[in-house]
């Protein structure tokens, strides 16, 4: 063999190692890291549990006794501390009245109702802020959840998450009442609604995102400190105060809400969104406001200091709610490269756990 066809046969020999490495490394990519359709669906049709050794893939939850579990939460009982595997619970329809933990030692677990019926998939419970525990200690605000998730990498389709808890008469304390808090990381919410007035949904820490989803309250009921991105939501307001109340506290604090094409509607006069820390950080991109925003459109928690911290934007915004020109000088009108860190999965570093 010639120099020049050792050089060849070299040249074709490093081609097939490099794509058998290749083949190799993604073959062996650990799926549980990374969110796909596939974990928002049950592939089985029929929708029967399945089992795969001696652990549950799928979980059946029918209140009428035609499944595993007549209850979600005992279909979360029924999920190994610290599984590593997906398990997917399927919640038939019905109004499930039970407030649902999903703790931190039970990560990968799908709650999915059927598709295109979540309004007949309901989770719901009617705590408040002001109503006594059974110690007879006030619930309080983060307690007054309807469901908590505290595990990472969950999921839920076609589900209503609700708090009945109506709103009081103005002025009354106490009526914070939270329908679902995400505390877990990694979590993705398909076609999800949560109903409830003040504190509807507390998006507390972690990286989520909502697609899709409906999001029904009055005041602040959008809250939290998560790092979440908000694509093509509707925001109902129901006769309301405050859309979003978000809770950066420090400058180095990579958090905050953004809203994407999403569509604005209801009754009232909400701000945008409240000053709860003191670098809270919302932005709303491309986003249709069929409301009359109040309009200075931003408030700062009663702390002038705030308005030299927070990061409050909008970006081609449409509707009767997106005039700006009587806005706080302290929002801003974004141009493209300012909002283009909050227009897409990259705000929520979706290349490192999603596959959507």
């Amino acid at each position: 063999m010639n120099l020049s066809s050792f050089s060849s046969f070299f040249v074709v020999l490093l081609v097939l190692w490099s794509e058998t490495k290749v083949t190799f490394s993604q073959s062996n990519i650990d799926t549980r890291n990374y969110i796909t359709w596939n974990d928002l669906t049950v592939e089985d049709k029929t929708f029967h549990s399945k089992d795969i050794g001696n652990q549950k893939k799928v979980i059946v939850v029918d209140k009428n006794g035609g499944g595993d579990s007549v209850t979600v939460q005992g279909a979360v009982d029924m999920v190994p501390q610290n599984n590593a595997e997906r398990v997917k619970i399927h919640i038939r329809p019905g109004v499930y009245s039970e407030k649902v933990r999903v703790p931190a030692s039970k990560p990968y677990i799908s709650f999915i109702g059927d598709q295109d019926r979540a309004s007949e998939t309901v989770i719901t419970w009617h705590d408040k802020a002001s109503d006594r525990d059974n110690k007879g200690g006030l619930v309080g605000t983060w307690n007054s959840y309807s469901v908590i998730v505290e595990s990472n990498y969950f999921c839920a389709s076609w589900i209503t998450f609700q708090n009945t808890a109506g709103r009081p008469p103005k002025g009354a304390n106490g009526s914070q009442a939270v329908a679902l808090r995400i505390a877990g990381d990694k979590a993705v919410f398909y076609k999800v609604r949560f109903l409830g007035s003040q504190d509807t949904l507390l998006d507390e820490i972690g990286t989520h995102y909502f697609l899709q989803c409906f999001i029904q309250g009055s005041v602040d009921f959008i809250f939290g400190n998560g790092r979440s991105l908000y694509k093509k939501c509707t925001l109902s307001v129901v006769d309301g105060h405050a859309i979003a109340a978000q809770s950066r506290t420090s400058a180095n604090e990579d958090t905050g809400f953004s809203f994407v094409n999403c569509t604005v509607g209801g009754t009232g006069n909400p701000f945008l969104g409240r000053a709860w820390g003191d670098y809270s950080r919302v932005i709303y991109s491309n986003t249709e406001f069929n409301i009359n925003v109040i309009p200075q459109g931003w408030d700062d928690w009663g702390k002038p200091s705030r308005q030299n911290t927070v990061v409050f934007g909008e970006y081609q915004c449409r509707g009767r709610g997106a005039d700006r020109s009587r806005r706080v000088r302290w929002s801003k009108g974004m141009n493209y490269l300012e909002a283009k860190p909050f227009l897409d999965e990259s705000f929520i570093r979706g290349d490192l756990w999603l596959r959507l």
